[in-house]
């Protein structure tokens, strides 16, 4: 059973501005996002909280200590001072602090727990990382034109990217990973300048490494624009996770 969960909390989120001056901590139906990712993954049985911090560190290593002793939640912090770059540098600062297996999400995925479930039962190879995708390319709750893309065969990933034209799945923002993860990025970084994770999953996806895991009827949203933010308030005024 994995019982780790990473969660990359470092960015700016200027596109989130208008709703709180720090991402992780904007309220949403009067819990601070960050609190709901902890929540959502709590309830699918992880046990182990890492989340990798950044802009304004202090404010939300404060923020998680108190949660921490509220909650009553095991949650560790490791602040990544290139917050500024892509999100690839806070999960392999993140690396030293992580066991054999773990998921892996960012601070503003609102997420079913049954999400968690679908992904965990997904069996993986001892170097393979897996994905939640979404295959409902109708759903109304994704942002087309922010979301990453996902080119599947099967269940082997082929492509990933924001700007890819062919694709059949959508990116939940939700890994199932191992050390393989670290050294995908890493050497995409190396390879490419390119620091993010799409850009390890595509190296992992050529290899044949990278799976994508059908999340079915799973619901989630990415919250990180102000209509995204509306969108997810009406959902959870009728929906409880």
């Amino acid at each position: 059973m994995t019982t780790d969960l990473l969660i990359v909390a470092a960015g700016m989120g200027s596109r989130l501005k208008a709703k709180g001056i720090l991402k992780p901590l904007v309220s949403l139906a009067g819990v601070p996002l960050i609190e709901r990712a902890i929540e959502t993954a709590c309830a699918a049985g992880i046990t182990n909280i890492t989340v990798v911090t950044g802009y304004q560190h202090r404010v939300l290593e404060e923020f998680l200590s108190e949660l921490s002793n509220r909650r009553g939640w095991t949650i560790r912090t490791i602040f990544n001072p290139d917050f500024m770059y892509a999100n690839g540098l806070s999960v392999l600062k993140a690396a030293p602090l992580l066991g054999d297996r773990f998921c892996l999400t960012m601070c503003d995925h609102l997420v079913e727990p049954s999400l968690y479930h679908r992904l965990l039962a997904q069996p993986l190879g001892p170097h393979e990382v897996a994905l939640g995708v979404d295959r409902r390319l109708a759903n109304p709750f994704v942002d087309l034109n922010d979301v990453t893309k996902v080119r599947l065969a099967g269940k082997k990933i082929r492509n990933i990217g924001k700007d890819i034209a062919m694709y059949n799945a959508f990116d939940t923002g939700v890994f199932h990973a191992n050390a393989s993860l670290f050294d995908a990025i890493a050497r995409s970084l190396n390879d490419s300048g390119d620091c993010s994770i799409s850009g390890g999953m595509k190296l992992l996806a050529a290899e044949g490494k990278a799976i994508g895991v059908d999340i079915g009827d799973s619901q989630w949203i990415d919250v990180d624009c102000p209509e995204m933010y509306e969108l997810a308030s009406n959902w959870l005024a009728t929906t409880a996770l």
